[in-house]
């Protein structure tokens, strides 16, 4: 009876959520609120009933793709990928795409709440099983086509972020950050993983995406973990070395706390002037479809970024009990806004192979909203720089992953430069990576 009554109750709160995002509509502000160095940000807006309206994922027509900045062509390296998260480039040109879902998380869709989100996820194509593997795609001839495609590693539980260093690459699951010897031109692993150091997971799990880069040096490791809640609802507990960014000395595997208070963090990127890691953060939601800015970020070390007390420096989020107002006090501004909602989780920087307007900055991918009216993001974007800092509004550099009747037929994730200079994304609800190069 219980089961019969929540099934019966499902859709009437996700009815209920989006007569709230239509009536969302008119409180919703330009959609450039929340972005840039020094956004103005609205009074918070709460509902009882969260706004929901995500893109419904269909996939692809046959010949479809999305649609590039002027003076570019999208070409498919590889399709048919199963949910394709994130990539890297080896030095030989060979790119790895982690092929993964989220594991199982049976005390995250705990409640009326959580069973809601967990059908919201299966609208947006993020229930299938994950694969658990790495494939290698190499493109023998030049055309922009892997015509070689082999399983590099298998057996993984949820991998995502990978880091290669001199012969081990590393990869990020999602409750540890693994190494495999690796020699250049191999198209396998060419040894079981080896356990480096265990990562903050368990049955909630809540973001669990694990992205890890390496320093330049190739002496420390970095690796991002998401919060296991929105906003600490499920105990500060419950949040030990989450909402992180740890160190990991990678000749012992031991690691600190490198930055905190940032809420879901997934793409790491060293940038090429100043040398500064940077991040892309994924924000809080059910404060409205302006709040709260997701970010792009320099990453201090020993720097805290407010999560969960506060937003955007010293903005109280009076969700959070007991209040920390000492936290608050020492909170760090982000760098640069990117708008609510839009869910920032692919960071690359532009190595200089590209001209134009799309030579120094940040290309983005950003996955799209669900807790906002009119959707935003659904696109990758590119921040320009100058002197090591953001120079001027994001420029849309891959856009038309939404159909004319608002279902998604992808939703871009990673992004990476290939050897070319070319800008990859794995587009996980296409199940596709992308390559998006200059017309010659």
């Amino acid at each position: 009876m219980k089961n019969n009554k929540l099934s019966a109750t499902l859709p009437l709160l996700l009815a209920a959520g989006l007569v709230s995002a239509c009536a969302a509509v008119a409180a919703a502000g330009d959609e450039n609120v929340g972005v840039g160095p020094n956004p103005q940000l609205p009074a918070p807006d709460k509902s009882l009933v969260p706004t929901v309206d995500i893109a419904p994922a269909i996939g692809w027509p046959q010949g479809g793709k999305p649609k590039p900045a002027a003076g570019f062509q999208v070409t498919a390296l590889a399709t048919g990928l199963d949910h394709p998260r994130w990539l890297t480039v080896l030095p030989n040109g060979d790119v790895l795409v982690a092929e993964t879902n989220a594991p199982p998380k049976p005390q995250d869709a705990k409640g009326i709440k959580g069973k809601v989100m967990k059908l919201v996820q299966k609208r947006a194509g993020a229930a299938p099983p994950s694969d658990n593997r790495l494939t290698l795609l190499r493109d023998t001839n030049g055309d922009g086509v892997a015509d070689v495609r082999q399983v590099f590693a298998q057996g993984l539980h949820s991998p995502y972020g990978m880091a290669l260093v001199g012969n081990e690459l590393y990869i990020a699951d999602t409750d540890a950050v693994l190494k495999v010897p690796y020699q250049a031109g191999q198209p396998k692993a060419a040894g079981e993983p080896v356990k480096v150091t265990d990562l903050p997971a368990g049955e909630i799990n809540h973001h669990w995406t694990k992205n890890v880069i390496a320093s330049p040096d190739g002496a420390k490791l970095y690796v991002t973990v998401g919060s296991n809640s929105n906003v600490a609802e499920n105990g500060i507990e419950a949040e030990e070395g989450r909402a992180a960014i740890w160190e990991v000395d990678r000749a012992t595997g031991k690691k600190r706390l490198f930055a905190t208070g940032l809420r879901n963090p997934n793409g790491l990127a060293w940038e090429p002037q100043t040398k500064a890691l940077w991040t892309v953060v994924n924000e809080r939601d059910e404060l409205g479809n302006d709040l709260v800015p997701d970010y792009l970020t320099s990453v201090k070390d020993g720097a805290f970024y407010g999560w969960p007390y506060s937003y955007w420096g010293n903005h109280v989020d009076d969700r959070v009990k007991p209040p920390r107002p000492d936290m608050v006090a020492k909170a760090t501004v982000p760098d640069y806004g990117l708008g609510s909602h839009r869910a920032p989780l692919g960071l690359a920087f532009a190595d200089g192979k590209l001209q134009g307007e799309f030579a120094n900055g940040a290309f983005i991918g950003e996955h799209g909203s669900w807790n906002r009216k009119p959707r935003v993001g659904y696109k990758v974007v590119f921040v320009p720089f100058q002197g090591g800092k953001p120079s001027g509004p994001p420029v849309d550099f891959l856009t038309g992953f939404v159909n004319d009747d608002g279902k998604a037929m992808g939703r871009p994730v990673g992004v990476a430069i290939d050897k070319t200079g070319a800008v990859l994304v794995a587009d996980d609800v296409g199940n596709t990576v992308w390559r998006v190069a200059p017309v010659r």
